[in-house]
């Protein structure tokens, strides 16, 4: 029964000792800088999930299990002091959190060189160090290793001022894949299949790669040259020319349009002036003109509704995204189409147009055609006015001859 409470008591001092310990380690690696992509609490979480996973199935002892995974708890808390020498940094804050724990020097000796045991390269003397080095490496067997490899390149270069291209980085990496061993046995049965499979992916990757920057070598030559042919056939005043006197053009034919539409108005106002204030008043004693009366009084009306729709305007919302500058889908040289935006998101719309020759011409000439269809629009309508205007007045002074000819008031 006695031995039964101190076998209770002992798991309880090892489970508080690794709930303290990574309390410590927790609130060590969560004050890291930004720049540890990799060596950060979530690298270590992931470690001390490995040595559970890889110590278990290697048959370790309770007590071996809780060392190793004291070991990985403790294991790259030397970053927070800075990258080199960070395995001895970590076996320091160790010791000093374990003694204050009250742990024995033997254990903490054995932490000691489980620790040490991960420096580059691996060689791990005993069986603890062993699962403690495969747990360490163990991503490179799952399926995050592209993310996980991709965290270290980005802290090697903002941490360490180690950078590495895409293409460099994947030979760094499947070099380092192709000299690695895992050490355990369940690791050598079930991580390195897996690990190799990773292996082939990348290869296969850096051979895709490579037939890919070739192939963006070739588009970046063939987009020189067709940089330079640009400016060679830039264009000149000829062409800025046109735009300018194509646009003085159209907007010339937009004011006559008007104009001619303006005269219409004013002329069937005043018929009809005339026909209210002096034939509608008389048609008493004349009855036999209410019938040319009504007709040219429709004609008229008709008429000054075709060149009002002539010269009507039509405004859109004014307003525009920046997606739709981004895909050349606005063109801000009209001002229907920005009228309702603001200055600033104006300013930084003509800014990135002008930085974009081809968006600029672009929209000129979308500008011009536009123009075009207004005009085609207005003209289509003055036509309608003047046609209907032109033989409606003429049926109508007929139906005027006839009514006085042949119809006596009265009659």
């Amino acid at each position: 029964m006695l031995t039964q409470k101190i076998t209770t008591l002992d798991k309880m001092e090892e489970l508080n000792l690794v709930n303290e310990s990574q309390k410590y380690a927790e609130s060590i690696l969560q004050s890291l800088s930004p720049g540890f992509h990799y060596h950060n609490l979530a690298h270590t979480r992931e470690v001390v999930e490995a040595v559970q996973e890889i110590g278990t199935r290697s048959e370790l002892s309770p007590y071996d299990l809780e060392t190793v995974i004291l070991a990985a708890w403790y294991h790259d808390l030397g970053y927070s002091l800075g990258e080199e020498n960070h395995e001895d940094e970590s076996i320091r804050l160790m010791k000093e959190k374990l003694l204050e724990l009250g742990e024995k020097q033997e254990r903490i000796d054995q932490i000691s060189k489980i620790i040490k045991s991960t420096q580059m390269p691996q060689n791990p003397k005993d069986e603890l160090s062993k699962v403690m080095c495969d747990a360490d490496l163990y991503h490179l067997s799952t399926d995050l290793f592209s993310n996980r490899s991709e965290y270290l390149r980005k802290e090697l270069g903002e941490v360490c001022q180690k950078s590495f291209s895409e293409k460099e980085w994947k030979k760094v990496t499947v070099e380092f894949m192709n000299a690695h061993s895992y050490f355990t046995n369940y690791a050598k049965l079930i991580l390195e299949p897996r690990k190799k499979k990773n292996l082939k992916k990348l290869k296969k990757e850096k051979a895709t790669d490579s037939k890919y920057i070739e192939k963006l070598e070739n588009q970046v030559v063939k987009l020189q040259n067709k940089v330079e042919q640009t400016k060679i056939q830039k264009p000149d005043r000829g062409i800025e020319t046109m735009f300018r006197i194509t646009s003085k053009n159209h907007l010339t034919l937009s004011g006559m349009a008007d104009n001619k539409a303006n005269i219409m108005i004013s002329i069937n106002s005043i018929i009809l002036s005339v026909l209210v204030s002096v034939l509608f008043r008389k048609l008493e004693d004349y009855p036999h003109l209410i019938v040319p009366g009504l007709i040219l009084v429709f004609v008229c009306l008709t008429t000054i509704v075709f060149a009002i729709l002539a010269t009507r305007p039509n405004v859109s919302s004014g307003t525009f995204t920046k997606e739709d500058i981004v895909n050349k889908k606005t063109n801000l040289l009209f001002f229907g189409n920005f009228h309702n935006s603001q200055l600033d998101d104006y300013m930084w719309g003509m800014k990135e147009m002008m930085r974009d020759a081809d968006y600029l011409y672009g929209s000129m000439i979308k500008d011009i055609y536009f123009l075009g269809l207004v005009l085609g629009k207005k003209y289509k309508m003055l036509r309608k006015s003047y046609t209907i205007f032109m033989y409606g007045f003429i049926f109508s002074i007929v139906s005027f001859l006839i009514a006085m000819l042949f119809f006596k008031p009265g009659v």
